[in-house]
């Protein structure tokens, strides 16, 4: 999605310069959150201001929330109908793939060395052990502090502070906290649901695939809200709305607490994403200049190769394999790999699992 919105803040509409946009995609690849939902953010802002930032990326998610909260209510009252059971027997293992073509990804992108090595196993171990992914993360980045050689800090990119906006900053963390503090007192479980969502986001570097682990230990392991294969079918509803994988935060907030769950947890899942977008933009030349910077940011990101591979082996070991969900699977993962189109994966899969399963 990065390059369309690249293609139309520059070529189309020309709000912003070739330049510029290039700061911005560095910005968003490097702090946590959902990239694509955090670029419209950045053009918005850089566009606009905070306003701009704001309708841009309502504007950007409001589809895939809008379409993950139809099909969440229609799986809630249909999903033990046989022929819905058959098509998520058969995306289940679609999902598997595709989770696994994920840390392929992250892997070839984060994996470099020896030392690369010893931190995915590492957290692949200690997730294993059931370990809190955050926890790990954090050990992740003290080993990268420790194992990765004094890098050079990354060149300024140029970004200056005309987009801050601290009033704005400070008026929606105001109005997020008057919020949290309200649903502790009226509704615990919406409490619960909307601070997982937002440390999630917070915790999610590298991008929307990175939020899965630490969805998958939460909210099945820790909280056990919902059993492994019911995330599975919330994550293959996702990949069939025009939005981040986070979008599954919908699916799980609706399961939960209904329509209001939903609405929560999607607020709740993007928010951290738009104010990091928002307050780091003057800072992220300063930012980038330390020479602990990388370092720290390199051991995350191998950590999360490690947590998707724990979260592929969890996920197949919650599907009954049998030779047609095998091929099924086998096939996507062979898809993915020659990049296509994950819609399109899912829909056909849709299909065949309804035939076949």
């Amino acid at each position: 999605m990065v390059p369309y919105i690249r293609k139309m803040a520059v070529d189309q509409k020309h709000w912003l310069e070739e330049k510029t946009v290039r700061d911005g995609i560095a910005l968003c690849q490097t702090i946590p959150g959902a990239t694509a939902m955090q670029m419209t953010a950045y053009v918005g802002l850089r566009a606009r201001g905070v306003a701009g930032a704001a309708v841009s990326f309502i504007g950007f998610g409001l589809p895939a929330f809008l379409f993950m909260m139809i099909l969440s209510a229609l799986y809630a009252r249909a999903y033990a109908l046989p022929a819905v059971v058959s098509i998520f027997n058969g995306l289940q293992a679609i999902v598997v793939a595709l989770v696994a073509n994920a840390t392929l990804s992250f892997g070839r992108t984060s994996i470099k060395n020896w030392k690369n090595i010893i931190n995915m196993i590492i957290a692949a171990s200690l997730f294993g052990l059931k370990i809190s992914p955050i926890l790990v993360i954090i050990i992740a980045a003290f080993l990268g502090m420790i194992l990765y050689d004094k890098q050079s800090p990354s060149p300024v990119v140029g970004i200056t502070k005309k987009a801050h906006a601290p009033k704005s900053l400070f008026l929606i963390l105001l109005v997020t906290a008057v919020g949290f503090v309200a649903f502790y007192f009226l509704d615990r479980k919406l409490f619960d649901l909307a601070t997982l969502m937002f440390r999630i986001d917070l915790f999610a570097f590298g991008g929307g695939f990175a939020s899965v682990p630490l969805m998958f230990h939460e909210v099945v392991e820790a909280r056990q809200w919902l059993d492994g294969p019911t995330l599975l079918n919330g994550i293959a509803l996702g990949q069939v709305t025009p939005g981040p994988i986070v979008i599954t935060a919908t699916f799980i907030g609706y399961l939960l607490k209904g329509p209001l769950g939903g609405v929560i947890a999607t607020i709740c899942i993007f928010l951290p994403s738009f104010m990091i977008v928002v307050g780091i933009v003057p800072y992220f030349d300063r930012l980038r200049s330390s020479p602990y910077f990388k370092k720290v940011i390199t051991g995350i990101l191998c950590s999360f190769v490690g947590l998707l591979l724990t979260v592929t082996i969890r996920f197949a070991l919650d599907i009954p394999w049998d030779v047609p969900r095998f091929l099924l699977s086998g096939a996507a993962f062979v898809a993915l790999i020659l990049k296509a189109d994950i819609l399109w994966v899912v829909l056909i899969g849709t299909g065949i699992s309804l035939i076949v399963l």
